[in-house]
């Protein structure tokens, strides 16, 4: 089932999710639906803050960027085979130069701008049966866990932007609130008018 997507300007998107245990109600159709919804929306990342469920859950499907020529062949292969749940992740570790990457969010449609990240993490998680891992990586695999992982931690990319560049979309975001976007797949909006 396609879920909506909730828009920036819902407060659920600046709220710290809370672990979840693996007796979490309907944990299977949920997984199932979220990657629906991602699929639906052409993401290549979606958190439960964004279904507007405040917890520790995200997934990330990185093979969209398989024929990214900016990437090495190795890069190529690895985001080619690259799809996995991250239940009650915690990044231990952020390393490397800071890069910049023109990040979107599928929260926050039509705006996209360059986010400098860290280029490394170490990550520890469940996977969907509960399995712990802790495990490295680097690029854009990082970039998108990264970009994942500030939403359970009620971060958007857009925090990461210098004052400036935060005055120049202001009038953008607070349309994107109102519903006053144009977009191919399903939202809910915090602040739109509701029609009588």
């Amino acid at each position: 089932m396609i879920l909506p997507i909730v828009a920036y300007g819902d407060p659920i998107l600046r709220k710290e999710c809370e672990d979840i245990s693996k007796d979490y109600p309907n944990l299977e159709a949920l997984l199932e639906n979220m990657y629906e919804t991602m699929y639906a929306a052409k993401g290549v990342g979606l958190a439960a803050p964004q279904i507007g469920l405040p917890i520790r859950l995200f997934l990330v499907d990185a093979t969209p960027f398989s024929d990214d020529e900016d990437l090495s062949e190795a890069e190529q292969k690895q985001v080619s085979e690259f799809r996995k749940t991250f239940i009650n992740a915690t990044i231990l570790e952020e390393s490397g130069d800071e890069w910049a990457f023109n990040e979107g969010c599928l929260s926050i449609p039509d705006v996209r701008e360059d986010v400098f990240r860290q280029s490394d993490i170490k990550i520890e998680y469940f996977d969907e049966n509960f399995k712990k891992h802790t495990e490295s990586y680097s690029g854009i695999i990082a970039r998108i866990i990264q970009h994942e992982y500030d939403h359970i931690q009620g971060v958007l990319f857009t925090d990461k932007l210098s004052p400036l560049k935060k005055r120049l979309i202001k009038g953008k975001l607070t349309n994107i609130s109102k519903g006053k976007t144009s977009i191919d797949y399903r939202m809910r909006y915090p602040n739109a008018k509701k029609k009588r």
